[in-house]
């Protein structure tokens, strides 16, 4: 935090220190990018963040809704983070209070906006990974579609990561919060890693173009080009879009929210559920059992 300039060089950095020290891993790589967006707010306010008040982190609030846009649940982690560095210095006595108290959060919208594909787009998608003369577009997309990693996981993911445990080949994932989780590979999972693996004894499972570990703007990069050669027409195609794919598509197989929620590595069930589009997919709407039901009268 050397970096953001303040009206107290030494304060402000060591109490940044002191929160970011209780995260680790990518955790801890994106709560300090939030911190920072925050703390260099203050500094285009000409504002010591430890001076500030309830209402200049109402104004930063608006700041994220008004001026850069962002959707509710990220301007509601970002000031979980705010909250938290401010909880930091009233624990570590910088302050007395916090000025993060009672400031009023957006409201989070129960289904997720991010969009997943439809079950005949991820097969597609699939088909068209499987069918490329790269064999790293086949890994990527079981990494993330049938595993649902995170994009920070699946270009982690190292050969030496790969093993088995009580008869089933599994992949030691490496995920949020430095938690380590061993994640089973089905046969279509396993087939694909060992063909981009080939008879590799050590580095990144995923490498790029110049044989390189591959990146999450590489990666991306390469699931845009496969969704546009399979015919589909998104938007804005990401990586986390096949991570919700993974969800979604489970829940629509019949599988039980708990154990979505045990394979997706989610805290909160609610997560999980923000997930559920099925609970407003017309397909499955009470009118159309009414109606099948009372066929013969109608």
């Amino acid at each position: 935090m050397s970096d953001v300039v303040s009206s107290d060089r030494l304060v402000v950095p060591a109490a940044a220190s002191a929160f970011l020290g209780c995260y680790r891993g990518q955790t801890r790589v994106h709560t300090d990018s939030d911190l920072r967006v925050s703390l260099r707010w203050c500094t285009d306010q000409d504002l010591n963040p430890l001076t500030a008040r309830r209402v200049d982190v109402e104004r930063y609030v608006r700041w994220l809704q008004e001026v850069r846009r962002y959707q509710p649940s990220t301007i509601s982690r970002r000031l979980s983070v705010v909250v938290g560095f401010y909880r930091v210095c009233v624990i570590d006595a910088i302050l007395g209070h916090s000025p993060a108290d009672y400031v009023r959060r957006p409201t989070v919208p129960a289904e997720s906006p991010t969009l997943g594909l439809g079950h005949l787009q991820f097969e597609a998608l699939i088909i068209t990974a499987r069918q490329s003369t790269d064999p790293n577009d086949f890994a990527l997309i079981a990494l993330l579609g049938l595993l649902g990693l995170r994009i920070f996981e699946s270009c982690g993911a190292s050969i030496g990561d790969l093993g088995e445990e009580h008869g089933h080949r599994v992949l030691r994932v490496h995920g949020k919060g430095g938690k380590v989780v061993l994640v089973p590979l089905p046969p279509a999972v396993a087939r694909a890693i060992d063909r981009v693996v080939e008879e590799r004894l050590s580095g990144p499972i995923l490498r790029n173009t110049i044989g390189a570990r591959m990146d999450r703007h590489a990666a991306t990069r390469r699931l845009k080009h496969l969704a546009a050669t399979a015919g589909i027409r998104m938007p804005r195609m990401h990586p986390h879009m096949l991570r919700h794919t993974f969800v979604t598509t489970m829940l629509d197989a019949g599988v039980s929210l708990r154990d979505v929620q045990i394979a997706a590595r989610h805290a909160d069930p609610k997560t999980t559920m923000r997930y559920d589009r099925a609970r407003k997919n017309l397909d499955r709407h009470p009118n159309y059992i009414l109606a099948a039901y009372m066929a013969s009268g109608t």
